[in-house]
């Protein structure tokens, strides 16, 4: 049974019908670019084959019924068209009851329904699960009160959802990339226009991401403190943001910043130029550009950035060594755990696991979580 027929199913065990629609969303994963997105910079992610899935069927009324699977079967309810002052006690509702706040701040009609959540991206792995899920629920109220909301805007209501209501001060990136995603296709985001640009990925290749099962703990006070240390250097060099700093002014004024500021000044200047070269050099399929972009990615986040960690570092390690030219490998996600990413050709796949496996838990104690994927189509539509 896939995780679409689970959703069905499900669906008709507990509500004692079967759902109208469900819809998929997917996870992301980010190829280059870094923290980035909130410097008003580039990215550039891809969709990933693994997606939440959202069974949804209309009610005559305004409640809202919803039951997650993958949390324990824990369920919430509350009313479409009354204002959403308080919080859930479960975490995951407040991603659905932030998307319905964001909806009813733009005056959208809404009606009732029963959903149920489900899905296989990884939580905590750094491949988005929480944008999945938003997008998904915003996708699905688009469908079900036929409120004909473009995909761009989808993402930014989702966006909106976690900076306002889940209180997550996130970028634009993983949304836009769950609502507007390629089959076959990465997507170059500018996020100060959110110009979208369509990179094409070879399909003699693999995106391999690999999940380190680390602990995030520090991540959110730590991310918090890399975005205010990026914000503090845009206003030293007096510019509105990091995007407006070329490599020649960070060069002449960085010795007038803070340390610990020039360090996140010059990952996030350099990593934006690594990104637009590494769109010209998917676009050329130069396998050996992106192998040294993905490399230098990896060390500016170890040793200006300071988002890895050892476990992490080892992991990128042991890839590299297989695939050497022939791909790229570099942390991916905030730090401080979660997942590495490596593009891969075809015919390594299958050494590259290997060694892992092999080497990994050896060397760090723990057990990796191996995940691979084609890039796939943004949020969709899957009918009865």
């Amino acid at each position: 049974m896939n995780v679409e027929q689970s959703a069905r199913l499900a669906f008709s065990n507990h509500f004692g019908r079967d759902a109208d629609f469900v819809v998929k969303a997917p996870g992301r994963v980010n190829l280059i670019g870094e923290h980035t997105d909130y410097n008003d910079g580039f990215v550039l992610p891809c969709a990933i084959e693994y997606a939440t899935y959202i069974a949804v069927s209309p009610r005559t009324d305004d409640v809202v019924n919803v039951l997650a699977l993958d949390c324990d079967n824990q369920t919430d309810n509350f009313l479409v068209n009354k204002p959403l002052n308080s919080h859930s006690t479960q975490t995951w509702s407040n991603y659905v009851r932030g998307v319905v706040d964001e909806l009813q701040k733009r005056n959208h009609k809404l009606s009732g329904c029963d959903i149920c959540i489900t899905g296989n991206v990884p939580q905590g792995a750094g491949l988005s699960s929480s944008a999945a899920l938003e997008v998904g629920i915003a996708y699905a109220f688009n469908h079900l009160c036929e409120l004909f909301i473009e995909r761009k805007d989808i993402a930014k209501i989702a966006q909106a959802a976690e900076n306002n209501f889940v209180g997550c001060n996130c970028g634009i990136m993983d949304q836009l990339i769950s609502a507007c995603g390629q089959q076959g296709q990465a997507l170059g985001i500018d996020c100060r226009s959110l110009d979208l640009i369509e990179v094409s990925i070879d399909p003699k290749m693999t995106i391999l991401m690999v999940n380190s099962n680390v602990k995030r703990g520090l991540l959110d006070s730590e991310y918090n403190l890399r975005r205010e240390q990026c914000y503090a250097g845009a206003e030293a060099l007096s510019k509105p943001s990091l995007r407006e700093v070329s490599i020649g002014e960070y060069e002449s004024k960085k010795h007038t910043l803070d340390p610990s500021v020039a360090k996140r000044v010059e990952h996030i200047v350099y990593e934006n130029v690594r990104t637009l070269e590494a769109m010209q050099a998917f676009t050329n399929n130069d396998i050996a550009k992106l192998s040294t972009l993905m490399a230098q990615s990896h060390a500016s986040m170890r040793d200006l950035f300071e988002i890895t960690t050892s476990q992490i570092d080892t992991l990128v390690n042991i890839i590299a060594k297989v695939i050497n030219e022939h791909g790229g490998v570099r942390m991916t996600g905030g730090g401080f755990g979660g997942c590495v990413v490596a593009f891969v050709p075809n015919f390594l796949v299958d050494n590259v696991i290997s060694a892992i496996e092999t080497q990994y838990e050896q060397q760090t104690g723990l057990k990796e979580t191996i995940y691979t994927s084609v890039p796939s189509a943004g949020v969709s539509l899957i009918r009865a």
